[in-house]
């Protein structure tokens, strides 16, 4: 039997195990970790060429900016290919994953949930439709069947201009099922990324497809690294993407990507 000091002793120790448990827990709801361990990123791999899955390895512009950043950044890391609303929900937690990197468009909306870094990425939503559509802007698709990835600014854009509640607004769970269904004859027009239509539409050319850029009704949005709220890691994060932004590293993996310079100017200037 163990004598009243040693199960004193005992209690003590659990009361400072538990403690510590606790203060953990608390550093990691709010995406918060500690010197020297890895940050994990959620991604959805089916941006391409944002990220995208090559066999059982995440490839694409996001994956070469963020080894970048962080080897600017002197941080470990992983990225795990999650699935859009399991990034969504896990990094509001803040405790497997740390961090969201999908092409996630900064947004006012999001901004009530979730910190960003600063951005990193400028883009806009782009229509997709088959060779010979009457579809000329984003107007002409009120009264279309329309695809798009659901919690995305392309379902926000098109929730204004066709309804939300609209019946011939057809959401999916990825950006790839979506193009599916353009392609099955089940819609009119995908909305999605421009860089996700163009890149489909070049590796599709058997699908007779084309891509309509309508800066009227579709704005510039920008892209940022998606973080909890009030994350600490929003303060070694976004040093280290100014670095990799002027140092000529950002420009050397968009030219790869994209086969084109960066608009710099507007992505540093850009709130």
């Amino acid at each position: 039997m163990k004598s009243r000091k040693n199960l004193v002793m005992s209690g003590l120790v659990a009361f400072l195990l538990i403690a510590l448990v606790g203060c953990g827990s608390n550093n990691a709801s709010n995406g918060n970790t500690a010197a020297g361990e890895k940050i994990m990123f959620a991604s959805d791999a089916s941006y391409a060429p944002m990220e995208y899955m090559d066999t059982d390895t995440i490839k694409g512009f996001d994956i070469d900016f963020i080894k970048a950043v962080m080897e600017e950044a002197g941080m470990k890391y992983e990225v795990k290919n999650t699935g859009w609303d399991t990034m969504l929900s896990s990094v509001k937690q803040g405790t497997e994953y740390q961090a969201g990197l999908s092409s996630v468009s900064i947004t006012d909306e999001r901004k009530e949930t979730y910190d960003y870094s600063i951005p990193y990425f400028e883009s806009t939503n782009m229509i997709m439709v088959k060779d010979g559509s009457s579809i000329k802007s984003a107007l002409d698709l009120k009264d279309k069947k329309v695809a798009v990835q659901t919690a995305t600014t392309a379902d926000d854009l098109m929730s204004g201009i066709m309804g939300v509640d609209n019946g011939d607004l057809k959401r999916f769970d990825s950006n790839a099922v979506a193009l599916m269904e353009l392609n099955g004859g089940g819609v009119d027009a995908v909305v999605a990324d421009i860089a996700i239509i163009r890149e489909y539409i070049k590796n599709n050319p058997d699908q007779k497809l084309t891509g309509i850029l309508d800066t009227t009704n579709f704005s510039s949005e920008y892209y940022g690294i998606l973080l909890p709220k009030g994350s600490e890691l929003k303060a070694k994060l976004d040093p280290a993407i100014k670095k990799v932004l002027e140092n000529g590293k950002y420009a050397e993996i968009y030219k790869t990507w994209f086969g084109e310079e960066p608009n710099l100017d507007n992505l540093l200037n850009a709130k």
